[in-house]
């Protein structure tokens, strides 16, 4: 399989407030293979966001190398899409025009822009919602907006920042849903950023473990469930459950 994203031996430390040096990640490499579906799992603080917008280019590695599609995370910068925990809609904007962002700083034209926007609300069924503002829609439609307008700009790569941490329990099972039809529709390389062990299991192929801080790669568990996949896929599925209990104590130990 042809490999998407290659992490080579990264690491970075950062100072917190008092000046002190925090290691946030140390040596990790790893590979993701093209249309692939990955999950970081891992303990608050163990440098999964951190290398999240490493493969963005938005944080420099310390040592180490991130490479998207045999280039550098600089070069590939625009052909990433990133989904934050927090959607940051712009409030003054319409959704359409929210969507609509990326394509309007790349030069391109109303016409086309406005048409591609559209094509994406409709992705996430929103499309009736265009001229809505988002303190207008619910957190759940808000998120659904701000997965359209990363994929907007038809990234190689999809990152996901625990997008679904701030919302309630019913909305966060009908999203994972969405998403899963989503890649499966775009044949997407996804990176998703979870310290949920059943949405790594219901969501990934492959679920990268880290330990505590500094973060390294602990494990890297293939998930192996067929897909689609429903939520008795996860819930009554003997093999998702003793999956689930390898991962949290996996979790318990680092």
């Amino acid at each position: 399989m042809t490999t998407a994203i290659h992490v080579d031996g990264v690491s970075k430390t950062y100072r917190d407030a008092r000046g002190h040096e925090v290691e946030a990640l140390k040596d990790v490499s790893l590979e993701i293979a093209e249309g692939e579906f990955v999950a970081f799992l891992g303990p608050s603080g163990c440098g999964k966001t951190t290398l999240l917008k490493m493969i963005d280019n938005m944080v420099q590695p310390d040592r180490g190398q991130v490479l998207i599609n045999g280039t550098t995370a600089a070069k590939a910068t625009g052909q990433i899409g990133f989904v934050f925990q927090d959607v940051a809609l712009l409030p003054w904007r319409t959704v359409l025009a929210n969507v609509a962002l990326g394509l309007q700083a790349r030069g391109m034209r109303k016409a086309e822009y406005t048409r591609t926007a559209m094509d994406y609300l409709a992705l996430v069924g929103l499309e009736r919602y265009a001229d809505y503002y988002p303190w207008q829609l619910s957190g759940g439609m808000q998120q659904r907006v701000g997965i359209a307008r990363a994929l907007a700009i038809s990234p190689i790569v999809l990152l996901l920042d625990e997008p679904f941490g701030a919302v309630d329990a019913i909305t966060r099972k009908s999203l994972q849903k969405e998403l899963l039809r989503i890649w499966d529709t775009l044949k997407i390389t996804v990176v998703f950023v979870t310290h949920d062990v059943h949405e790594a299991v219901f969501l990934a192929d492959r679920v990268v473990v880290f330990s505590a801080n500094p973060g390294q790669v602990r494990a890297e568990v293939d998930v192996g469930l067929p897909r689609p996949r429903d939520e008795s896929a996860v819930t009554a599925n003997p093999m998702a459950m003793e999956l689930q209990v390898k991962l949290t104590q996996m979790l318990e130990e680092s």
